[in-house]
């Protein structure tokens, strides 16, 4: 092969160029099942016999929801994707309304779930839908499993008709729907080809920065049904790799540990608490110890890449490194050297903490409508700067508006929105999609993202405030789990807080105030707290101008989430939702 130019023909590259016997690995049971590229392949081409029986034509589409990363569903992708059909993934977490609302629109025909708790949401709904058949990756009494595909399409007679349907698909074709988590309404179907993902691909594979020799390990646990996880599945199998998925997000620490890996993709909000963790434990120590591990934070936070700081500050980060990050890195495996960033801002402090630590954090910039990858750092000759999304990848133009809008035009540009031309054309200036961030280029060449369009807002006194800006550097607060700036409209900016829980019952305990109660609830109403969130308030309300800062501002009594609908999957802020869920805070913020 020559050319790869549909997402079907990457573990074929894989499997003539650079075999692996363990090219996915997913635990089951408790122990760690590799799978060949061969038996991967093998698999895949057997699912394509079987839907070929069961009547799949070209452009059907396929709905697959699991909740964890998994290999049945790079199983399934290929399996689906080389018969001509779409693979339409599904985030597990979202409601059953909205699995029917997606599943109707894309007139998805099958659906495949990965358990119990998938599957109850779907047979709420199945009924109101065109599916024909429910298939799960676990067992589960009454749904029939997927494995029963591998009995239907055992016979190889088929073969040959599936290899005339891979032929016949074309670069140009749809691969797939993926609906955004939307932040506000219902979710928008984004139609994506097979060379708007494959060469996004190909464009961000040089950025990776792959050891050089050896067996290189990837833990997978950011959403596969997110196109961000998605491409990066696709670079690691054209460069060879072994990916491991996660047992769940809770679990990372451990399975990093247990297989130590080199390079993993995070989201900022994940980063976040991975740090705080760090500090929590840093606060417990005590003495030497406690001076020591503040020391070496302290330096962290002053850390300049390509070592701009100078030989004295390398050599006390040689210490540093030596008796307290070294801890770092042995608690996430000891060989992770890079992690990718990407879906939302990076605080600059974090990338210089990790950065310090030997586990440099690669900023990316992309959209779903953009397959996703725009732009990505990369430590190597120089493509690297701390607060930047990195240079644009080949290929991929970026122009910023006359209003500051980042504007990409390359063939990582969606076809457009599913049945919805009107919100197509919105978006689209001739070849160029209209992002809705606003950024800007350095002279030398770096993108920097300065806020989100649609969140800027004015103040009655007609001052502009950019709540990201904001909300980056507050979160940086231990205190500050979540932070939301409000004000469009009204004579200051505010803000909704959700406190840092877990982090605040150990500062109880560490000042010993046993008159706060532990829950939730009683952390959010003690006037200790509050006061002491006040402080923070005032500290980063220093770095902005007096028009921008938080004059008041309110906690929230529970903790933001991904299930009750606070946070999309990839972690940002439903800002309408939160809004609406805490009006009555919002009002005793502006009613007095």
């Amino acid at each position: 092969m020559t050319e790869i130019t549909r997402l079907f023909d990457f573990p074929y590259y894989q499997l003539k160029h650079k075999p692996n016997d363990s090219a996915l690995v997913t635990k089951y049971n408790g122990v760690w099942t590799p799978m060949s590229t061969e038996e991967y392949l093998k698999k895949a081409n057997t699912i394509s016999r079987a839907l070929l029986k069961l009547g799949v034509q070209k452009n059907d589409k396929i709905a697959v929801i699991s909740s964890t990363n998994r290999t049945e569903w790079n199983i399934m992708d290929i399996g689906v994707l080389q018969v001509g059909a779409q693979n339409i993934p599904i985030y597990p977490t979202i409601s059953a309304e909205d699995y029917e609302y997606v599943l109707n629109h894309s007139e998805s025909i099958f659906c495949f779930v990965s358990d119990e708790e998938v599957l109850e949401k779907v047979r709420k709904v199945q009924a109101n839908t065109k599916l024909k058949e429910v298939y799960s990756f676990d067992y589960i009494e009454g749904c029939k499993h997927y494995s029963e595909l591998f009995e239907l399409g055992f016979e190889t007679t088929l073969q040959e008709e599936v290899e005339l349907r891979k032929a016949a698909v074309s670069p140009d074709d749809l691969a797939t729907i993926i609906y955004t988590s939307g932040t506000t309404g219902k979710p928008k179907g984004v139609m994506l080809s097979h060379w708007n993902i494959t060469s996004n691909v190909l464009d961000s594979s040089p950025r990776v920065p792959l050891p050089p020799s050896g067996e290189t390990r990837i833990l997978s646990f950011l959403p596969i049904c997110h196109i961000f996880e998605r491409v990066l599945i696709y670079v690691y199998q054209y460069a060879g790799t072994s990916i491991y998925y996660a047992e769940a997000l809770d679990k990372i620490g451990d399975n990093a540990k247990e297989i130590n890996p080199n390079l993993m993709s995070v989201v900022p909000r994940l980063l976040e608490k991975v740090f705080d963790k760090i500090m929590l434990k840093g606060e417990e120590l005590s003495g030497i110890k406690k001076a020591l591990f503040f020391w070496a934070v302290s330096l962290g936070e002053r850390w300049e890449p390509y070592r701009a700081n100078g030989a004295w500050y390398e050599f006390k980060l040689k210490i540093a490194n030596k008796l307290i990050f070294s801890k770092w890195r042995e608690a996430l495996g000891g060989q992770l050297g890079t992690m990718v960033s990407g879906s939302a801002a990076l605080q600059p402090r974090l990338a210089r903490i990790f950065g310090a630590a030997q586990m440099r954090v690669m900023e990316g910039y992309g959209l779903t409508e953009t397959s996703p990858v725009v732009s990505v750092g990369l430590y190597e000759n120089h493509m690297y700067k701390v607060g930047t999304v990195g240079k644009p990848i080949p290929n991929v133009e970026v122009k910023i508006a006359e209003d500051g809008e980042i504007l990409i035009k390359g063939p990582n540009v969606m076809l457009g929105y599913y049945k919805d031309p009107e919100k197509t054309a919105e978006v689209m200036t001739g070849d160029y999609f209209h992002t809705g961030d606003k950024g800007e280029i350095d002279n030398d060449g770096f993108l920097k993202i300065t806020g989100r369009k649609k969140e800027m807002f004015k103040t009655s006194g007609g001052k502009y405030i950019i709540p990201t800006l904001l909300e980056n550097d507050f979160k940086q607060s231990l205190f500050i789990e979540q932070i939301m700036v409000i004000g469009e409209g009204e004579k200051m900016p505010a803000a909704i807080i959700q406190p840092n829980f877990d982090f605040i019952r150990d500062w109880i305990d560490h000042k010993e105030y046993n008159d706060i109660g532990k829950t939730d609830k009683e952390i959010a109403t003690s006037e200790k707290v509050i006061k002491r969130i006040q402080k923070e308030v005032d500290k980063y309300n220093k770095n902005f101008g007096k028009w921008e800062q938080i004059k008041r501002f309110e906690l929230t009594p529970e903790a933001w989430t991904i299930d009750d609908g606070h946070l999309t999957p990839t972690m940002k802020m439903k800002r309408s939702v939160i809004r609406e869920k805490y009006n009555n805070l919002y009002e005793k913020i502006y009613s007095s």
